[in-house]
């Protein structure tokens, strides 16, 4: 399995998408609610990969709107597991905006998700195994 160090590493996830019309709102430019949806999906992905267990949201960090993201640009929705607890995680995402006849690329929204690990039951386990922590 290796060291929580190279099991973070191997669990950082990217997300490709286009920015279409149908997911912006009235200023043509991409829905926050959207974006939210994106970043938890891409966090949880993420938290899967890092542990290997079945994870639920349990929390939200500050999310950082820093630029709106017009149609037509390509955005990359990146996930990393920032801090490991006995059953719970916490993920940074970033998403990137990029120009899509351009090299321009920037972080435009930030923001931090919590998970914890599950059983069937839905009871917190321990989100790795004991001999890995």
């Amino acid at each position: 399995m290796g060291t929580i160090e190279e099991r973070i590493l191997k669990s950082e996830t990217h997300i490709f998408k286009a920015v279409f019309p149908s997911t912006t709102n009235h200023y043509d430019t991409l829905f926050g609610g959207t974006a939210l949806h994106l970043m938890d999906e891409v966090a949880f992905i993420c938290a899967t990969r890092f542990s290997r267990k079945k994870v639920v949201t349990i929390s939200t960090g500050q999310i950082d709107f820093k630029k709106a993201i017009p149609a037509g640009t390509l955005i990359e929705l990146v996930a990393k597991v920032m801090s490991v607890g006995r059953t719970s995680c916490k993920i940074h995402v970033d998403i990137f905006m990029e120009q899509m006849y351009s090299e321009l690329r920037e972080t435009v929204v930030s923001g931090t998700f919590s998970f914890v690990a599950v059983d069937e039951n839905k009871t917190p386990v321990p989100i790795l195994d004991d001999l890995e922590l």
